[in-house]
């Protein structure tokens, strides 16, 4: 009876024991199923899975195929190609993370049994699949629960992941989505850590990515450099027990030491930083002009879009090292200027238009600032609000010896501050309109105003004086070699109304045309808006807007010829290379196409054009640009201090600004045009001296510079060769000495043509 009744009992036992075990599976069973038709929060659909959505930073080119920098907003993610992965970094990444990879279908249930009875100790139960899961499509879960519920949802979603992608999919989906920090995917650690492509990496480098996979921050080999190389070795040993090296290859690879080459990406860092900021917000406004065209919307930091431009990365770090090496020097000449008259350089003007020295300047500069607005908010009492603009702060200002961590006062920064001079820079193919090098300022991560836009604009001074001369040479009003006083002038406009310009310092009673442009004189360039009649400002302006010059930024006076309206850097240097261009003007343009992730073309782009000017003028005026740089001219000192090739054609034009507030310079080559302007934030701050302010000291030098060193490489072919001159007849003698002999002979004729005429 005992033994029937413990067999009883045991058979009771069995059975509920089954059926725990049945209610366990149906109940394992209806919880998966209840995540799975999204009970716990929806799954995604098959097309997710199919097309995984994943937030991919633009990027743009050069003109060479060069990853000039990325546009992003949180995330650095950048994906790669299946030819770009390296066999052993996906070793090492089985080795490590998943050694049963190819054996199992998105769940590892040896690893997970491993990982459930030793908590973890020796492992997770993570499969990549499952980790592809959470990458794809999860975030962090914040309590322990969710966490659990994720796992699962892991668990089916790396099977219906299986199911529809191979293995070599997988991991590639997996480098390209893993985080690694700020940056997002294999490709951007790669030219993080070791400013690499990722096929280029080495088997050492590619363990210590792998190795960052565990704990990004604890593993980075930058912040810690030894724990980086432990688990680098870590990760060689695993590839030695799974067999991807043998032991000669991993004792030597784990001796190595750990060398990486910190590529940190922002949008301050990098080469054309002001352009790639620039090309920003017009992107922005593209993508809201496509969606309005074709109803399709891209967003330009997660859509991966790939931006082709023009910029030449060559000419790009001429132009920045040309600015960089100037502005250094211009600005310790300022300092010096600053020193010796033992008083801060802000002026305001008097009535006849002379600097005068303007000491509450900075009080009125302050009150423009977001501090002054934050504490006039919080205190009513100007006492207040002068004691903590007063007060010394801690904060970090620019230098051109590196960044200065200091105590300073908001009113002390911003005396600081003003004085600091700033450039444009801009440089460009004016037969394609190529924009090939864009500096908009100094430091974009201290100052990052662009001074090369359209809205970017300043007084143009004595540059605009040849856009003036090519009207009146289109014109037919003058000749290059014809003989012109340079005494007052008084030209008639707006019914009677007069002016009459001045010169600056000592010139010879009468000079050419040529001279008068070489050496900038006033009047004689007033005396060619004389010739053009009582219309000259509007006549001008004509001249002007075909040349790629916002009219609408011109007054109807013939001071205009002098420069007094403000442009900006883009337009002035498009205009130069309408000279250049025999006389049509192309608009310069930065971007030849966009293409989204996956290749299609979604838009091209080609230049705008004008015939603006006749052949010979456009050819005469590079031939008078030209003079300007030969001895007497006011850009002399660019042949004489600079390695400049002697049989290439070279011109330019200076410019000064009233007071020295702008200094500019305009370069010409026969296929590189490039144009420069120096100056403060405000006018009220600048040199005194015009020996230091005027443009060929503060401008001229940057294209000066930038000039050298492309000529230095030869395999740059641009600005090389001469002027070229018109084909068809030629009515304008460039000739001084033919077009003297042809006047003499004009006014002395012979007895047989005086026969002609009488008879």
């Amino acid at each position: 009876m005992p033994n029937k009744k413990s067999k009883t009992v045991n058979l009771k036992l069995i059975s509920f024991l089954w059926k725990a075990f049945a209610s366990l599976l149906i109940l394992v069973f209806l919880f998966l199923t209840s995540i799975k038709i999204g009970l716990w929060g929806k799954l995604p659909e098959t097309i997710e899975l199919e097309n995984p959505k994943t937030k991919l930073a633009s990027e743009i080119y050069s003109n060479n195929g060069e990853i000039l920098g990325k546009i992003f907003y949180q995330e650095n993610r950048t994906n790669s190609e299946f030819e770009d992965i390296p066999v052993f970094l996906k070793e090492a990444l089985i080795a490590t993370e998943d050694e049963r990879f190819f054996n199992h279908s998105g769940i590892d249930g040896k690893a997970l049994v491993r990982a459930i009875s030793r908590l973890g100790k020796d492992g997770g139960g993570s499969t990549i699949t499952q980790q592809l899961a959470k990458n794809l499509f999860h975030q962090q879960a914040r309590s322990k629960t969710n966490r659990i519920i994720q796992k699962f949802k892991e668990w089916i979603l790396a099977i219906q992941i299986e199911k529809r992608y191979t293995k070599d999919e997988i991991i590639l989906m997996y480098f390209n989505t893993v985080p690694y920090g700020n940056s997002y995917g294999i490709k951007s650690a790669a030219k993080t850590y070791f400013n690499k492509n990722t096929k280029d990496l080495k088997i050492e480098e590619a363990a210590v990515l792998v190795g960052m996979l565990k704990a990004n921050t604890t593993y980075n080999p930058i912040r810690n450099p030894k724990n980086s190389q432990r688990r680098r070795n870590i990760v060689l040993s695993q590839m030695l027990k799974n067999d991807y090296l043998d032991q000669n290859q991993y004792d030597s690879l784990k001796n190595l030491p750990l060398i990486t080459d910190y590529n940190f990406t922002d949008h301050n860092t990098g080469i054309a930083t002001y352009f790639r900021s620039y090309l920003s917000q017009w992107l922005k406004n593209w993508t809201k002009t496509y969606e309005a065209e074709t109803g399709v919307k891209y967003n330009i930091y997660d859509d991966g879009l790939k931006i082709y431009t023009t910029i030449d990365p060559k000419l790009q770090a001429f132009a920045e090292r040309a600015v960089s090496n100037h502005m250094s020097k211009l600005q310790e000449q300022f300092y010096k200027e600053t020193k010796r008259r033992r008083r801060d350089p802000w002026y305001t003007e008097n009535q006849f238009g002379n600097p005068v020295y303007d000491p509450k300047y900075p009080d009125r500069m302050i009150k423009r600032s977001h501090r002054y607005r934050s504490l006039k908010k919080k205190y009513s009492d100007t006492d207040s609000i002068n004691y903590y603009l007063n007060l010394p702060v801690p904060m970090k200002l620019f230098s051109w010896n590196g960044d200065i961590d200091t105590m300073l006062s908001p009113l002390d920064s911003v005396k600081y501050i003003k004085q600091i001079l700033h450039t444009g820079f801009m440089s460009f193919e004016p037969q394609t309109g190529h924009i090939k090098a864009w500096v908009g300022g100094i430091n974009h991560k201290h100052f990052q105003y662009d001074h090369v836009n359209k809205k970017a604009t300043r007084q143009v001074g004595s540059t605009f004086k040849p856009l003036v001369y090519a009207r009146g040479l289109d014109d037919d009003k003058l000749e290059p070699c014809e003989m012109e006083s340079t005494g007052p002038v008084i030209v008639e406009y707006d019914n009677g109304k007069e002016w009459s310009p001045s010169n600056s310092g000592e010139v010879p009673e009468t000079v050419t045309f040529y001279e008068g442009l070489q050496k900038s004189i006033n009047t004689v360039t007033a005396r060619v808006m004389k010739r053009l009649g009582p219309n000259s400002a509007d006549i001008v302006k004509q001249t002007a807007s075909k040349m790629g010059i916002d009219d609408s930024k011109f007054e109807p006076y013939p001071s205009i010829c002098l420069g007094t309206m403000d442009i900006s850097v883009f337009e002035m240097v498009s205009a130069y290379g309408t000279f250049v261009n025999e006389g049509t003007w192309v608009e310069p343009i930065f971007i030849t196409k966009i293409e989204d992730k996956n290749g299609n073309i979604l838009a091209e782009f080609t230049p705008k054009k004008d015939e603006a000017l006749r052949k010979q003028t456009a050819y005469t005026i590079c031939k008078m640009l030209e003079k300007v740089t030969m001895a007497g001219g006011t850009g002399s000192r660019l042949r004489r201090n600079y390695k400049l090739p002697n049989n290439v054609s070279i011109g330019g034009k200076t410019g000064t600004t009233q007071n020295n507030s702008d200094g500019w310079f305009m370069g010409i080559t026969p296929n590189l045009v490039s144009g420069c302007w120096v100056g403060a934030e405000e006018r009220n701050v600048h040199f005194s001296n015009t020996a230091y302010g005027q443009g060929a000291n503060m401008a001229l030098p940057i294209f000066g510079e930038y000039m050298e060193q492309v000529f230095l490489d030869e395999t740059i072919k641009l600005g090389r060769g001469e002027f070229k001159a018109p084909e068809e007849s030629f009515s304008i003698q460039l000739d001084c000495q033919k077009y003297d002999s042809l006047q003499n002979s004009q006014s002395n004729p012979n007895f047989s043509e005086i026969q002609d005429e009488l008879f």
